[in-house]
Parts: structure tokens; sequence; C-alpha cells
């Protein structure tokens, strides 16, 4: 069984389609986890349509890249709307949400300090 499968990394020093990476499941929010160090975790979600993240926060600086679809990000009480080939980024300790405007996939790079 290659790496890639055991922990959901990536297997270097190969071509990866991200967004071939997670799959749509029906009602659902799928994550995969693909890197994870002290200073950063990068997960692939494959979100179905009108489904969501509530509204929460976190400690450090988050990215959202849409490889999919679209969606509305609210940050701070302020709704986005992003597709896909667009990136946002959600600051560190501002509330923010994710909703499915359609089924939408998104890469989020959390960064630690």
């Amino acid at each position: 069984m290659s790496e890639e499968k055991k922990s959901g990394a990536l297997e270097p020093a190969k071509v990866h389609k991200l967004a071939e990476l997670v799959n749509y499941s029906e009602g659902s929010v799928v994550s995969r986890t693909i890197a994870k160090t002290k200073t950063a975790t990068v997960t692939l979600f494959a979100f179905d349509k009108d489904q969501a993240l509530s509204e929460h926060s976190a400690p450090f600086d988050a990215m959202v890249q849409v490889l999919d679809g679209e969606a509305e990000l609210v940050i701070g009480g302020k709704s986005i709307i992003t597709k896909a080939g667009e990136t946002v980024v959600m600051p560190a300790n501002i509330p923010h949400a994710v909703n499915a405007v359609a089924q939408f996939k998104m890469l989020l790079t959390m960064l630690r300090e």
C-alpha cells in the first residue's frame, strides 16, 4: 500500500490533481488532510450544495483556495462569494463560516506561528 493511501499525505515527486483527491458525498462535507506539520495543516474539502461549516474562529490565519464550484465565506460578518480559481485569506481570531452555494471543493491551508 502506498504512503498516500495509508496516511492521506501525498506521494512526493508526483503530480496530483487536488480536486480529484476528494469526492462529493450527498448531504455531506468530506475532508482529507494531505499534509500536517508543526506550522501548517493542508486539508481538502468537498461540500455538497447547502452544506456548511458553522461560524468559528481559529488562533491562526487560514487560506481557502476554491478548486471547484462556488462558496460563500462569511468573515467577521462580511459575506464573500468565491469561485473556482480564487483564494481568500481568513485572518486569525476573526469569526468565519463556510457555506456551499453550490457543490464546491476547497484546499484549506492553516498557518501556525
